[in-house]
């Protein structure tokens, strides 16, 4: 095994020239260390010394983080995020060597796009997320209301009246402020109360969480611009099996951080891929988890431009039913 406090800061500070010669590395690593990664690869017919560039990789479907212990090496546990579910339903386990770094990796992903976490105010309207012991996306939020250091900065669980009387309050002063919110949460906001605060930087994390009909993100920003008077809607993109994140400021063109690449995989047949341009399946390289898996096919669907942009067009129907049916592994 490499040394780990090496491979962490080489993963933190990566750019888009050293990216695939660290997902090799990486991937070297997790095919000879991580046992339910390598029994998939091999069951695929991947042989370590047959990968040679980043389209050879084999994804692991993202459904194994429900079922296994998805850990590359051997090490003690940490915390362990835990995905929203329903009763009826498994949830994703993604198990966390070092919480440090994952945090770590947030504030670095978040600076590429926004800045420094001390330039801004930040509230949290994420009450699904707070009813769970174990979400990523709250220890990431608490981390950054904490790092922003702003007095007023801090989550509103179910207070709306509390949020509006904030935002007011900011909304005549030259400061940066960042409104990030479940889906839901930021719709019942706006049925309540309007704010024109056109400076205002509003972040929607997705989901309805069975709280409300589904509806497309197109139509939820077009709600959301004209209460709190704002040209453009952000989002953030991240999930419980990844450790990196990647950001939207308008128009839903999702940014990679530099710890994450996407790539289109082909619909009807998800062991071929790039997929560029086109509507595929997504599949994510996260270099940030280097301790579980660093190579998930996901289940949203969407589509990859050139740049390394990508646009989130909805999840895949019979999902659990597509990708190939090794999940006995």
């Amino acid at each position: 095994m490499p040394d780990i406090n090496s491979l962490s800061e080489r993963i933190i500070s990566v750019n888009s020239l050293t990216f695939d010669e660290l997902a090799l590395e990486v991937f070297r690593l997790q095919f000879q260390y991580n046992p339910v990664y390598q029994s998939y690869a091999k069951a695929l017919g991947r042989k370590l010394n047959e990968v040679n560039n980043l389209n050879d990789i084999p994804f692991l479907p993202i459904e194994f983080f429900k079922t296994k212990n998805v850990k590359t090496g051997e090490w003690n546990t940490e915390r362990v995020f835990e995905s929203s579910g329903t009763t009826q339903s498994q949830t994703s386990k993604h198990h966390v060597y070092n919480e440090e770094f994952y945090l770590q990796s947030c504030v670095s992903g978040f600076g590429e796009v926004y800045g420094s976490l001390q330039e801004f105010t930040i509230l949290a309207l994420l009450p699904s997320y707070l009813e769970r012991a174990n979400s990523g996306l709250i220890s990431m939020v608490n981390h950054f209301i904490a790092k922003s250091g702003k007095p007023e900065s801090g989550f509103f669980l179910n207070d709306l009246e509390a949020l509006r009387d904030t935002l007011v309050l900011l909304k005549g002063r030259d400061e940066k402020v960042l409104l990030i919110g479940v889906t839901f949460g930021l719709l019942d906001f706006c049925e309540a109360y309007r704010v024109d605060f056109p400076e205002l930087i509003v972040m929607e994390t997705g989901g309805m969480k069975g709280r409300r009909e589904e509806m497309i993100r197109e139509d939820v920003h077009e709600v959301l611009k004209a209460a709190f008077g704002v040209s453009s809607i952000h989002s953030e993109y991240g999930m419980t099996e990844l450790f990196s994140q990647a950001y939207s400021q308008k128009e839903g063109i999702f940014r990679p951080s530099r710890t994450m690449k996407v790539i289109a995989r082909d619909l009807n047949d998800p062991l071929t891929y790039p997929f560029a341009g086109r509507n595929g399946g997504l599949n994510i390289v996260d270099l940030a988890n280097f301790k579980t898996c660093s190579f998930i096919e996901t289940k949203d669907m969407g589509t990859v431009y050139q740049d390394g942009s990508f646009k989130v067009r909805g999840r895949i129907d019979n999902a659990e039913l597509r990708g190939c049916n090794l999940m006995v592994i």
